[in-house]
């Protein structure tokens, strides 16, 4: 019996972490591709980006939002320009999913850039009232069997939780009270686990259906979506999405339903792709074993976009 090999390549577009303006600053105004779409994005919103990224502090503001999307969506571009990458398919896990909506077609660069700031100021808004004691905390080196004992306990305890992110066979992100985090982490430890950290907002949980009606009224819901030029891998559970509809669901979606990153790779193995171009400052999806496992990765961070290229030879 033998395999078809995988030639396809997909470009990924990373979940957001925090990522200081003195990492990507120089990227942002040095780089051709990011600084067409950085003036676009001072039109859009009225406002410097760069000056209001440099000067704001936080991990998650609406301008190291805007900026993280903007960037990622540059480097993709960067990609196919210099490094001649044709992605037969996209995906973005997470933040990602905002721009890989941008880059396969389904929103234009307008409406990207306004509904990623709008869901900014959204998230803000939302959780300055609502579930207040959630976090979101990430852990790793915990297999199925274990996390089935970790949950049950948890149920035992008649605690509020919900798995938010499936990352890799043994790395979750878990939403619970976080009064609960000084008996998970050494729990966890007990386990042969270790914890990462936890972030403030909670996401992709399914007690946030209010964030999910609003997200629709209020920043999703009345853009236009045109059909993908490039099919989108959903990061919910890798069904393959051909309409604006279909990204507009998984847009929304992402509010009350967990990521999958294993259901994305099962299909982009399907498929028939074996290398994935990551386009974005990325510390974890194209590093986790189910990734590396699979891929040939190409990873294209600010930094390696700003590395000198040695000039085509003339003839």
């Amino acid at each position: 019996m033998t395999t078809e090999p995988r030639t396809g390549t997909a470009m990924i577009f990373p979940g957001m972490g925090p990522t200081p303006f003195s990492d990507v600053g120089k990227f942002m105004v040095v780089n051709p591709f990011a600084r067409r779409l950085v003036a676009e994005a001072d039109k859009v919103l009225g406002y410097s980006l760069v000056d209001r990224y440099r000067r704001t502090e936080g991990d998650y503001s609406e301008y190291a939002q805007v900026a993280f999307m903007l960037n990622s969506l540059a480097l993709a571009r960067w990609a196919e320009h210099t490094l001649g990458v044709e992605a037969a398919l996209c995906a973005g896990p997470s933040f990602g999913e905002k721009p890989a909506a941008a880059y396969c077609g389904a929103l234009d660069l307008p409406d990207a850039i306004l509904a990623t700031a709008r869901f900014a100021r959204l998230l803000d808004d939302y959780f300055s009232t609502e579930f207040k004691d959630l976090v979101t905390h990430s852990f790793v080196r915990v297999p199925q069997e274990r996390l089935r004992v970790l949950l049950a306990e948890l149920d035992e305890r008649e605690e509020t939780y919900e798995i938010s992110c499936y990352v890799d066979d043994d790395f979750y992100m878990l939403t619970l009270r976080e009064h609960n985090l000084d008996w998970l982490a050494p729990r966890l430890r007990s386990l042969g686990g270790m914890s990462l950290y936890s972030m403030r907002p909670p996401m992709h949980c399914s007690l946030f259906g209010g964030l999910r009606e609003r997200a629709e009224e209020e920043v999703f819901g009345p853009l236009s979506y045109a059909a993908p030029r490039v099919p989108v891998v959903a990061d919910q559970d890798g069904s393959l999405i051909t309409t604006g509809e279909g990204v507009r669901a998984m847009l929304l979606d992402s509010c009350v339903r967990p990521m999958r990153w294993p259901a994305v790779v099962d299909t982009l193995r399907g498929a028939g792709v074996g290398t994935v171009c990551v386009a974005g400052q990325d510390s974890l999806f194209g590093r986790v074993r189910r990734t590396t496992a699979n891929f040939e990765v190409v990873p294209v961070t600010p930094r390696f976009a700003l590395q000198p290229r040695p000039r085509p030879a003339r003839a």
